[in-house]
């Protein structure tokens, strides 16, 4: 897998809808494993959807630190989701991944083996990917926790619409994904 490691850098110190789009069709490795990253959302710390709205608290300090790092949190109480922080504030949360290396890996942890369901959607990643609260605030870039930004998709190939699983600001268009991928979370 060639490609500029995104977190050597300043790919990620633009705003996060900026980043959500230029995500799609990255290389995401995570211990042992690895994906194609297929779907995104944005959050801006302007928005009325995003942990960052209300300014920094002890949960989302990792929002506010270094571009380039991971934001965890757990959603629902049950599953870890996984975020690359960008401008202060903003980070995108990634969705879905086409999973590429380390499949029997996630099959195992995640207790399915069919690979359009190892990644396609946020809480699934998190348990494939075995993402856990101490890489909250862990930047992109170490040989087993990195973005290769290989090739970038076309704007033709890039998909874009309304975020899904939230109750605020729902209607802008900050979802982003990979046109003809079968491993998205949701259709657009």
């Amino acid at each position: 897998m060639g490609g500029e490691t995104a977190a050597e850098t300043a790919f990620f110190a633009r705003d996060a809808v900026t980043v959500a789009a230029a995500l799609i069709g990255a290389t995401l490795v995570v211990r042992g494993t690895a994906g194609r990253i297929v779907e995104t959302e944005a959050y801006r710390r302007d928005d009325a959807a995003s942990h960052s709205a209300m300014g920094p608290t002890r949960r989302n300090a990792a929002m506010f630190g270094a571009a380039g790092s991971a934001y965890v949190y757990r959603s629902y109480g049950i599953h870890w989701c996984l975020n690359v922080v960008c401008l202060p504030g903003e980070a995108v949360l990634l969705r879905a991944l086409e999973p590429l290396a380390g499949l029997d890996l996630m099959a195992s942890r995640r207790g399915n083996a069919t690979p359009r369901a190892l990644c396609s959607g946020p809480g699934k990643i998190g348990q494939a990917l075995a993402i856990e609260p101490e890489d909250d605030g862990r930047p992109f870039g170490a040989p087993d926790f990195l973005i290769r930004t290989d090739e970038p998709v076309t704007e033709a190939c890039l998909l874009r619409g309304p975020r899904i699983g939230i109750s605020r600001a729902e209607d802008l268009p900050w979802r982003f994904g990979l046109g003809g991928s079968a491993f998205l979370s949701r259709r657009f």
